[in-house]
């Protein structure tokens, strides 16, 4: 998830970056469940002050964008209607429980296949 920040840009730092999180996840690039840069990280990697990636985060947070789960980070939301977001859940609990027990995504996606099938 490149994100390029563009210093000679009337739109302010923090305002960039909002809207290339947003444009990504519209186009897919960043799924919902996606875990973010942490903020300090982000900053660093960009040549921002942490409070500006900061505020990014906290504003796209309020849109219902991304959610922040503590000290786990921050993390692209689900989206959609009422049943896709459902869907969407299950489906990030089922990939982190996955990964939780160190099964390969192959084997995880014949498990999710053989479920669906039942």
């Amino acid at each position: 998830m490149p994100f390029i920040i563009d210093a000679s840009s009337a739109t302010p730092p923090f305002e960039q970056l909002r809207q290339q999180v947003i444009e990504q996840v519209r186009s897919g690039e960043l799924a919902p469940g996606a875990r973010l840069s942490p903020v300090r990280a982000l900053a660093e990697q960009l040549g921002l002050a942490a409070n500006t990636v900061a505020r990014a985060y906290r504003e796209l947070e309020a849109d219902g964008v991304i959610e922040t789960r503590g000290r786990a980070g921050s993390f692209i939301a689900a989206h959609g209607d009422a049943t896709q977001q459902q869907a969407q859940l299950a489906a990030i609990a089922f990939a982190e429980r996955m990964q939780h027990l160190g099964v390969a995504r192959d084997d995880a996606l014949a498990l999710a296949r053989a479920a669906l099938d039942r």
